[in-house]
């Protein structure tokens, strides 16, 4: 009887463990986000030339939040495909972009974004991990709130179309703060001046390899797994840099067309993205 009693109890155990360690890293991935957040705050309050630490420290808490939220939605093996698609994957895209000139154009960067792998700062492979992610996420939510039987091939496309609007905020504040240099920053798209048309291509076509990749590997999405909050904050973090990155430029950056640009072009998939979220929480 004691016996059966202890083989009870072992089996509650484990079947405990997943279920607790899951939440221990969503609980994670919201404390990244949260730093994240803050970290964002304090960026847009200090002088130009001492925005290195906070730069860093975002991306790398984004990061962390974003594997940590991987692994809370679909277990381990689909952060590790994060930090290897998208980590590995940006290193590589970025590489080749600095040495060849494909698939972005020519660039280079300045050495003012810490340690460097190749020529590529290794927190520039972070943040292709921190927005691969959640872009994932908003690629199979939006397929999935349009109902019916849906081609992979839209999930790849909606969520590469969020990953790389993105940078249409990114690129022009990088520029300005003298992280990177275009060779010929033209034709650019209209307002938003210093970075090539070429680059967003490229954008484009790495976040199509990534995202398909990702969406393959992760598994068929899984019924409002996408846009539960209790396993981490990625969905809001999305939302948070899409908002934040329409503010910052308008308010802070002295660059309202920017704003303008990227709030239409990554509002296309944003605003139906936070509509989807709000019906799936209220």
């Amino acid at each position: 009887m004691n016996q059966g009693a202890g083989v009870r109890r072992t089996r509650l155990t484990g079947e405990r463990g997943p279920v607790n360690r899951v939440r221990v890293v969503a609980s994670l991935a919201w404390v990244c986000g949260a730093l994240v957040v803050v970290a964002q705050i304090v960026y847009s309050m200090t002088e130009p030339g001492e925005r290195l630490f906070t730069t860093v420290g975002s991306v790398t808490a984004f990061a962390v939040a974003s594997v940590c939220d991987a692994f809370a939605r679909f277990g381990p093996r689909a952060a590790a495909l994060l930090v290897t698609v998208a980590g590995g994957g940006g290193l590589v895209a970025e590489t080749l972009g600095v040495h060849t000139g494909f698939p972005f154009g020519e660039y280079r960067y300045t050495g003012t974004l810490g340690v460097d792998v190749a020529g590529v700062p290794v927190v520039v492979a972070l943040a292709w991990v921190m927005m691969c992610w959640p872009a994932l996420l908003v690629g199979r939510a939006l397929v999935r709130a349009a109902g019916g039987a849906r081609p992979a091939w839209l999930v790849v496309v909606a969520g590469a179309w969020a990953l790389a609007a993105w940078d249409v905020f990114l690129d022009p504040q990088m520029v300005d703060a003298g992280h990177w240099v275009w060779a010929d920053p033209s034709p650019a798209l209209p307002g938003v001046t210093g970075v090539p048309l070429t680059n967003y291509g490229g954008w484009l076509l790495t976040a199509l390899l990534m995202i398909a990749a990702l969406h393959r590997g992760v598994g068929r999405p899984r019924a409002r797994r996408e846009l539960d909050l209790r396993a981490g904050p990625a969905p809001v973090l999305y939302l948070w840099t899409y908002g934040s990155s329409v503010w910052a430029h308008a308010a802070f950056f002295g660059r309202p067309s920017v704003a303008l640009a990227g709030g239409l072009l990554m509002g296309v998939v944003a605003v139906p993205f936070a509509l989807a979220l709000w019906r799936a929480h209220r």
